[in-house]
């Protein structure tokens, strides 16, 4: 396929590295120019590009940038791309290391990726949010592999559920439909499934105990783990 990622950090990167391996043909991306793209095109042999072009070059496109910067994306950056191409979001909101606070989503009535398909105006499919770079990149497996890693896959539309699930399973990974975008509170950030790497047969049993609507509770604990978490990595000297 030819794929496109606007978004050249750690996910957008891992993902060039692992799709030109695997055959594809890679169009990236980011807010900086092609030009100094010029390093990551020779170690990968994805071809640097404008996001204007990635979004339109792709099979499937990769939306993977930091939250806060969704609403600086181009208003017309899918204009004339086909209905039919899916759009994937890995994005994840961190309030205290990188976004800031964004009001629609402390209430946790909405989830990341509404609040991004809301700005894309663009149906979304949700992946890649809860795996590590460096495992996206080096620890896909074959089918059937014992204790392959399983990512779960939400949206909306089932068409392109269906193309972004048959994507990660080319990457090495067990695709788990984890419902509908509304749903997919359950592999963001502060939750059981948020980098965990774990067996879909795990991330089976933990979605349904989780249940599909997500509780007062729930969002109070999850935002709790995730502050947690952030704290801790900024202690770390972490960036995102």
């Amino acid at each position: 396929m030819t794929i496109g990622i606007i978004g050249a950090g750690h996910i957008g990167s891992a993902l060039a590295v692992r799709l030109t391996q695997l055959g594809h043909s890679v169009y990236i991306a980011n807010s900086r120019g092609p030009e100094t793209l010029t390093d990551l095109a020779h170690a990968t042999g994805a071809i640097p590009v404008t996001a204007r072009e990635a979004a339109r070059q792709g099979d499937i496109i990769v939306v993977t940038i930091p939250l806060k910067n969704i609403p600086a994306l181009p208003k017309d950056l899918f204009e004339g791309v086909s209905a039919e191409v899916p759009v994937i979001d890995t994005s994840n909101y961190y309030p205290l290391l990188r976004d800031g606070q964004l009001p629609e989503l402390e209430s946790g009535e909405l989830t990341e990726s509404e609040w991004v398909q809301q700005h894309l105006g663009r149906p979304v499919v949700k992946v890649f949010n809860n795996i590590y770079a460096a495992h996206l990149e080096q620890k896909g497996q074959p089918a059937g592999t014992p204790g392959r890693i399983a990512l779960t896959v939400s949206g909306d539309d089932r068409a392109a559920k269906q193309k972004t699930m048959a994507l990660v399973e080319d990457l090495g990974f067990d695709a788990v439909d984890a419902g509908t975008l509304h749903e997919s509170w359950r592999q963001q950030p502060g939750s059981p499934l948020y980098c965990t790497d774990l067996t879909a047969t795990d991330v089976q049993q933990h979605l349904a105990s989780l249940g599909t609507v997500r509780t007062q509770a729930q969002h109070a604990q999850f935002t709790a783990n995730q502050a947690a978490q952030e704290k801790q990595l900024q202690a770390q000297g972490v960036k995102l």
